[in-house]
């Protein structure tokens, strides 16, 4: 049996005069790394020109991070749109820079679909076959994602007496001295063994051929449904979901899960039955 985690790793990583550089963006920024360097394996697999995915990565992290912010404040806080939008906007408080301390991961995922959307139309590219190529690289940064919300000691679980329960020493009032779920780590490790998954998949079976919808039916699936049950096991995050728990049982991120689950088995139903296989030499025409 393991001993309950006394967690005091300090979220800052260290100090540049007043600028604070905190672990949580050390690794964002090696996720969005690991994922670049997936997908340029990918395409270079594919035989996809160096331009095309560096066009392609810049943009998706750009819009990744201002997805993952607008969504934080549309579905968590939206009264700060009227109350304080340049909040939203400035990463400081107070003279002080903060960062960016609040970031939906359902905000994120689709500003990237409505960003590959873009790109695949000014491109006339197929959709599918470019989403089910970055959903390979997706889960690598999602995981280093929730590792950095451990480090910052936030997205804490609900209070257990389970042996490996984490004691988030710097977790403010209410959390600090509580024992509670590793919320954090049991996404990431089902993020971290989705890529793997995903990997062995693409290289060792599908070898470029993935049927259309495949990997990101699986990806929204699987990302969704294992957010939808470890929220069971979290914290409420904002104060307005403790009545929205008590009356129907289910949070915020419960609920916005449930559509992107509903699409990915969508996509993982149609990619069996039409068994559409598009190659890049269909989808890659010659912009006009």
């Amino acid at each position: 049996m393991l001993a309950t985690i006394i967690w005091t790793v300090d979220p800052v990583a260290f100090s540049i005069g007043a600028l604070e550089v905190r672990w949580y963006g050390i690794l964002l920024a090696i996720g969005f790394f690991l994922a670049y360097l997936t997908l340029s394996r990918i395409f270079l697999v594919e035989k996809l020109s160096q331009e095309l995915l560096d066009k392609l990565s810049f943009w998706t992290i750009i819009w990744t991070i201002v997805g993952l912010r607008l969504g934080h404040f549309l579905f968590y806080e939206p009264e700060q749109f009227i109350k304080d939008p340049l909040s939203i906007i400035l990463p400081f408080s107070n003279g002080h820079f903060v960062g960016y301390q609040g970031l939906a991961s359902h905000g994120g995922v689709i500003a990237i679909i409505l960003f590959i959307i873009y790109f695949s139309w000014t491109r006339k590219m197929n959709i599918l076959w470019l989403l089910d190529r970055l959903s390979i690289a997706v889960p690598i940064a999602a995981a280093l994602v929730r590792l950095g919300n451990l480090m910052n000691h936030e997205i804490v679980g609900s209070i257990t007496t389970m042996s490996w329960a984490f004691n988030f020493t710097q977790g403010g009032p209410g959390v600090e001295n509580t024992f509670r779920h590793p919320a954090q780590l049991y996404e990431s490790i089902v993020y971290l063994l989705l890529f793997f998954a995903l990997i062995i998949y693409y290289f060792k079976f599908a070898r470029g051929k993935v049927p259309a919808g495949r990997t990101t039916g699986i990806i929204l699936f699987v990302i969704f449904t294992a957010r939808f049950i470890i929220e069971f096991f979290k914290e409420v995050q904002v104060a307005k979901e403790i009545q929205m728990v008590e009356n129907i049982g289910l949070n915020i991120g419960q609920l916005l899960s449930i559509p992107f689950m509903i699409v990915g088995l969508g996509l993982l139903i149609y990619s069996f039955v039409k068994k559409d296989i598009p190659s890049y030499i269909e989808v890659l025409k010659p912009k006009k």
